[in-house]
């Protein structure tokens, strides 16, 4: 733990990228194999079980620190983490390190056997550990108790770290990194094997996704000022139009399809799915891999898993039903009936195919798809266009077509890994936007942790200039979207015109108007308004409107009815 701490202090401490691979480095070159598997695991973002509630946490550090419960929520308050609030709240070690534990330790030993014992026993437990680290080490372990574990770096900074570590291709690092891994000294000798050919990925592995980056980022401003972009500009940022294959942006899951013999899970369809978060969601889709069962062995596809009924695509939180059910029966198989879309041949005939011209890779899935003949896997339609003008009257369709937007690729472009700018671009369409009233707000995490930068946003329940009986309601929460000198001043806002607190929320006297941008909307019981809205951030601070002028919950239906019914159809 000492070792892994110290690293999270480095990597903590510094922005620079370069700074931060050189201590990836340094640990990886001396670490234990199996105290280096973890911290791969941990890094890289693998899911980590939750296996103590805060709650339950929280009370224990309380009695152990003689603490009163609401002094330790102050505490938490103040500070923003409540795995810091912990480490600083309880006291010191006697005999902190006597007994060094290893990272892999801490895991096999202490952490994974906390998921069978009763609160009695995981109480003595963490007492025990608590008493044998340092401060430091101690909201470390806190973090790995929680399963919420983040740090500054980005999946790609540990594979270069790997790769520079061992004299390994950084291409190699990221395909055997990709799908399981288990945090074993095994794993971590297999993931740094000296072998170039990459013999040691085995038949189950996907390749990494290669990400398109947005193209506001080319040509400039959010995505009401590219729609304002002339045609010219356009063009000589990207060039002519025959240079580019352009597709719909799915508003579904990111997959692999892989079929290959060699699966050794299940020999019966040797088939599997993984999402771009990289975990296996066969068991949701089944009919897509059993339709997969045609493919000749030795095929990857990349596409997107949408709902899809009648010709259009279904709302993504339909789609979402089917990833939130332990068990799926068959009556959400017809609610919910789904497709695959693909747009990209990775492997056919156990071929890598990523370095080939994505014209090349996607005639190969055109004949893989059309020998399959199977309607649940189809081919991403391209969409024919003899200019960018003809592109964009395109685009202007999304929203009927119950897309995204576009997809913009380059056709002589190679796979690549992860996100590389230039040759695939996403040219989403315009977000759907509320003009919101500030009611709420909660101090951030970490950096911003003595700063109100967590918003909750409502809506009038009725026109407030034709019916005096309307009130706001909540609609939303975001944290995104302000520079740092507006969060100051809607800090120091809340501040002045707090009138009321509810825990670690405080009511705020409604004057200040937002303007939040959304990629969707839908019902939500969970809601007063009924109604929840999908990423939403705040796209600027209305000063030219008054409180009254915000918008009203029937607003936010009419684009609720928009959202689920894109091509104007009746419910």
């Amino acid at each position: 733990m000492k070792r892994f701490t110290q690293l999270f202090t480095e990597l903590d401490s510094t922005t620079k990228g370069s700074a931060k691979q050189a201590a990836l480095v340094s640990y990886f070159r001396e670490a234990p194999e199996a105290d280096a598997a973890w911290a791969v695991a941990i890094l890289t973002g693998r899911r980590l079980r939750r296996v103590v509630s805060y709650t339950e946490l929280r009370a224990l550090a309380a009695e152990q620190s003689g603490l009163p419960d609401w002094l330790v929520a102050e505490c938490h308050s103040a500070v923003g983490d409540l795995s810091e609030t912990i480490a600083l709240i309880l006291p010191p070690p006697e005999h902190a390190e006597d007994t060094p534990i290893s990272l892999s330790e801490m895991f096999e030993h202490r952490i994974r056997p906390m998921q069978r014992m009763d609160e009695s026993e995981r109480s003595r437990l963490i007492i025990e550990t608590w008493s044998m680290l340092r401060p430091e080490a101690r909201f470390i372990f806190h973090k790995l108790l929680s399963g919420n574990f983040r740090v500054g770096v980005q999946k790609r900074t540990v594979v270069r770290a790997l790769a520079s570590a061992f004299d390994l291709d950084a291409a190699v690092v990221s395909h055997r990194l990709s799908g399981r891994f288990e945090p074993t000294a095994e794993s971590f000798l297999a993931l740094i094997e000296r072998d170039g050919s990459g013999g040691s990925i085995d038949a189950a592995t996907p390749y990494p996704f290669y990400l398109a980056s947005p193209i506001e980022t080319i040509l400039g401003g959010g995505a009401s000022s590219v729609d304002e972009v002339p045609l010219a500009r356009i063009e000589q940022e990207l060039g002519p139009v025959s240079d580019w294959i352009a597709e719909w942006k799915w508003d579904g899951i990111r997959a692999q399809l892989i079929r290959r013999d060699g699966l050794a899970h299940d020999q019966s369809n040797p088939a599997m799915l993984w999402s771009r978060g990289e975990e296996e969601i066969a068991g949701s889709f089944p009919e897509i891999l059993s339709a997969a069962y045609g493919l000749p062995d030795g095929t990857v596809l990349d596409g997107e898993i949408v709902a899809y009924e009648n010709g259009l695509p279904l709302p993504f939180q339909d789609l979402q039903r089917r990833l939130q059910r332990k068990q799926l029966d068959a009556m959400l198989f017809q609610d919910v009936p789904v497709a695959f879309i693909a747009y990209d041949a990775l492997e056919a005939g156990g071929e890598d195919l990523r370095g080939r011209p994505l014209v090349e890779r996607v005639e190969r899935l055109g004949r893989l798809l059309g020998d399959l003949g199977e309607a649940l896997i189809a081919p991403s339609s391209v969409i024919a266009a003899r200019s960018w003008a003809e592109l964009v009257a395109a685009r202007s369709e999304s929203r009927r077509r119950g897309v995204e937007g576009l997809m913009l690729k380059r056709k002589d472009s190679v796979y690549e890994v992860g996100r590389v700018r230039g040759n695939w671009w996403k040219w989403k369409v315009e977000p759907y936007t509320l003009d919101t009233v500030l009611i709420g707000a909660q101090l951030g995490h970490g950096r911003r942790a003595s700063l109100f930068t967590d918003y909750t946003f409502g809506v009038w329940t009725a026109d407030p200039a034709a019916n005096e009986g309307a009130e706001l309601v909540p609609i939303a929460k975001a944290y995104s979207g302000l520079t740092d000198r507006e969060i100051i001043g809607v800090d120091k806002f809340v501040r002045e015109h707090t009138i009321g607190k509810h825990g670690p929320t405080r009511t705020v006297e409604p004057q200040m108007v937002f303007e939040l941008a959304f990629e969707g909307i839908q019902p939500s019981p969970r809601r007063k308004s009924g109604l929840a809205l999908r990423f939403p951030r705040i796209a600027r601070i209305r000063t030219d409107k008054s409180l009254h002028e915000a918008d009203t919950i029937e607003t936010a239906r009419i684009l609720l009815h928009q959202h689920r019914n894109p091509a104007g159809t009746s419910e």
